[in-house]
């Protein structure tokens, strides 16, 4: 039995497939099948039903996978043990992040935190918040990017910086100021689709009461470009945060109004799943992020009073 077996039948039963697997692998379709086949001889099991289409794991299978994953996981401890012995930051990192903080974070930070570390590989992924805690859980992302507090049991949140969230829209009057976002429930309020995290934020902090008012267009848009657009064109208002609005092209961000104190701000953090952080890995990356984004914001000349965190 070795390593490498390990890593063959821990992806077969993710991929439910041997060729899939094995390109995975990068390896040959009959050389991942001889190892798949010798460690089952050795442990005198059968892991996998062949017959099926996919393939099934066997319920023996599925525990002496439980307990692969977990030497998969030791092992790279191992390697990350002798790395910090030798104060060098290098491995792998598996990162998710949420679509809303994705486009307007990730340029910022790549270029420099890829030339700080060049011995570390990142490899990140653009998901829903739900998929980052189901694949924290199951050890196939070792942190995720999110809006928080998401109050789940046994994942760490590591604050990385508050945002504002503003009004964009078309105003009457350049010197249109909302004195608070309960200001503008009575307005036609347009977000992005049900179940995005930025959207549930903004239905509870702004008191609306239904997604779309006095309207008789439903559109759930995916991005805040496609949101944008039909704000421009059919009139009304959506918030945005802060980073996006620093994206903004001239003509666009005249159309971006604050609020009074306290002002509605998101959580962003890093979180992950303590037994499975790669904790010199993920503070390296923590600490990137705080250092290069936190002086850009507006938030960080402000007090805890003056800012109000939307929840989820």
């Amino acid at each position: 039995m070795n390593l490498q077996q390990l890593e063959y039948i821990v992806t077969v039963d993710k991929l439910k497939s041997f060729s899939k697997a094995a390109a995975a692998c990068h390896v040959t379709q009959a050389t991942l099948s001889t190892m798949v086949k010798k460690l089952e001889s050795e442990l005198e099991l059968v892991l996998f039903d062949r017959k099926t289409n996919p393939i099934l794991t066997t319920e023996c299978g599925r525990d002496i996978i439980d307990e692969a994953h977990k030497v998969l996981r030791h092992s790279s401890r191992l390697k990350e043990l002798a790395s910090e012995a030798r104060g060098v930051i290098e491995g792998e990192l598996n990162i998710g992040i949420i679509p809303t903080i994705a486009s307007n974070l990730l340029h910022r930070i790549l270029p420099q935190f890829l030339s700080a570390y060049p011995k570390l590989k990142l490899n990140v992924r653009e998901i829903t918040t739900q998929h980052i805690i189901d694949q924290l859980r199951n050890g196939e992302l070792d942190a995720g990017i999110a809006s928080t507090p998401l109050r789940e049991d046994q994942l760490e949140e590591d604050i990385l910086y508050y945002e504002k969230l503003m009004v964009y829209g078309n105003t009457t009057s350049s010197e249109t100021r909302f004195l608070t976002p309960k200001d503008i429930a009575d307005e036609q309020v347009w977000l992005l689709e049900e179940g995005n995290c930025l959207t549930d934020q903004v239905i509870n902090i702004c008191a609306l009461n239904s997604r779309q008012m006095d309207s008789n267009l439903s559109f759930s848009p995916n991005s805040f470009d496609s949101l944008l657009n039909i704000v421009d064109n059919l009139n009304g208002l959506t918030l945005i945060p802060e980073l996006y609005c620093k994206d903004l092209p001239a003509e666009r961000q005249v159309k971006v109004r604050d609020f009074n104190p306290p002002y509605p701000v998101r959580e962003v953090s890093l979180v992950y799943f303590r037994p499975y952080a790669k904790l010199r890995l993920i503070s390296a990356l923590s600490n990137e992020i705080r250092q290069l984004i936190k002086p850009t914001l507006q938030t960080s000349h402000l007090k805890n009073s003056e800012m109000q965190i939307a929840k989820l």
